[in-house]
């Protein structure tokens, strides 16, 4: 079916794509990812795998489709709108690290989202916290499956702080790569920082976890189950590593799980997901009515869930000034190189957010030298 939206401001950059809020003709809000359609492979690549997927742990797909834009043809796919950011932005604004309980609730729900993954052969390959949404009540959904492959693909890809120390080395990327992935992030909810904070040169890194035989310090102060948890999903050996089903059965994640499901959910609200919920679209500057033809029938099916709306996010997303699509790569951020199939760009990224990179058919040492083009997590 055919549905009319109307995009709204930016809320958030990626290397090739940008996100806005949007408003479709009958009020219901969502986010709409978008890239110039010459530039929009890796977005297609993540419409082929969001498409394919329904998970409450998995962000929702709603559709996709062009739209003409600045004389020229957008693709976009259009998204559940999460308000409550991503976990890189919920550790910053908690003091720099989470509490162990709230640590086990949301380990616990990436998890089930990698598992879901797995389940369907897809490596998620570029999991880290600025890719986990947190909606307003507590719960995690895993996004940004632009660097995604099915299992056996040649390549690899992902973030440098998060790799495993196979895929440092150039060897292919499987399952066990989004074990280590986790552990890092689990870290990262630990101290607020990356893996690897003393490193803050790709090259070192890379060969550092791809050669040197360590893993990521594990913090003093956490539980000792919190520790095993994560020495399990560090192990430098692929084959040792613990499976997601291993883990999901760990006793790290066995405390008292009911009161801090309970505890994490407390008090919190969720989203808007109509245009009834908040003021404002009332303020924003907004683009010109689009209509995009979905690709399934109904694209707000299953997404009418009565939100309610946090007024301070709002009004700060109410005073974001619109950007258009032509502005994407010409405000000056602080260059980053992207890095991701045959082709070499350098672009731009907002908010500290550090950029994945993703090689195919290409030599450990190839790689790296290619690497030294792109910054370090900050």
């Amino acid at each position: 079916m055919e549905i009319n939206w109307t995009r709204g401001p930016i809320i958030g950059r990626g290397s090739t794509a940008t996100v806005s809020i949007a408003i479709s003709s009958s009020g219901e809000i969502f986010a709409v990812k978008s890239a110039e359609l010459s530039s929009s492979t890796f977005l297609q690549k993540e419409q082929s795998f969001l498409s394919t997927l329904s998970s409450p742990h998995i962000v929702k797909y709603i559709g996709s489709g062009l739209t003409c834009e600045n004389n020229g043809f957008v693709y976009n796919i259009l998204m559940e709108y999460i308000s409550g950011g991503n976990l890189h932005e919920l550790i910053k604004n908690s003091g720099g690290k989470l509490p162990e309980p709230e640590i086990r609730s949301y380990t616990r729900q990436i998890l089930n989202g990698l598992m879901y993954l797995h389940e369907r052969g897809i490596v998620h390959c570029d999991l880290k916290s600025h890719n986990v949404l947190v909606e307003e009540n507590g719960v995690l959904k895993i996004a940004d499956m632009g660097c995604a492959k099915s299992v056996g693909k040649s390549g690899f890809s992902g973030t440098p702080a998060f790799m495993a120390p196979e895929i440092a080395r150039g060897e292919e990327q499987r399952f066990p790569a989004d074990v280590w992935a986790l552990g890092c992030t689990v870290i990262e909810m630990m101290t607020g920082s990356s893996p690897w904070p003393e490193l803050n040169d790709v090259v070192a890194v890379m060969y550092k976890i791809g050669f040197s035989g360590e893993s990521p310090e594990i913090p003093g102060w956490v539980s000792d189950k919190a520790k095993d948890f994560l020495k399990n999903c560090l192990k430098e050996d692929q084959k040792q590593r613990w499976t997601l089903e291993e883990l999901l059965k760990h006793p790290f994640l066995d405390d008292g799980e009911e009161s801090e499901t309970s505890d994490c959910l407390k008090n919190k609200t969720s989203s808007p997901s109509t245009v009834l919920d908040q003021r404002f679209w009332d303020s924003c500057e907004i683009s010109e009515t689009h209509l995009i033809s979905m690709d399934h029938e109904d694209p707000f099916a299953d997404y009418s869930e009565s939100w309610g709306s946090p007024a301070k996010r709002i009004e700060k997303l109410a005073g974001d000034e619109f950007l258009s699509l032509s502005d994407w790569v010409t405000e000056e951020d602080g260059g980053w190189i992207q890095v991701r199939g045959d082709e070499y760009e350098e672009t731009e990224k907002r908010d500290g957010d550090e950029d994945a990179f993703s090689v195919e058919g290409t030599s450990s040492s190839q790689a790296i030298e290619e690497v030294m083009k792109i910054k370090m997590y900050p």
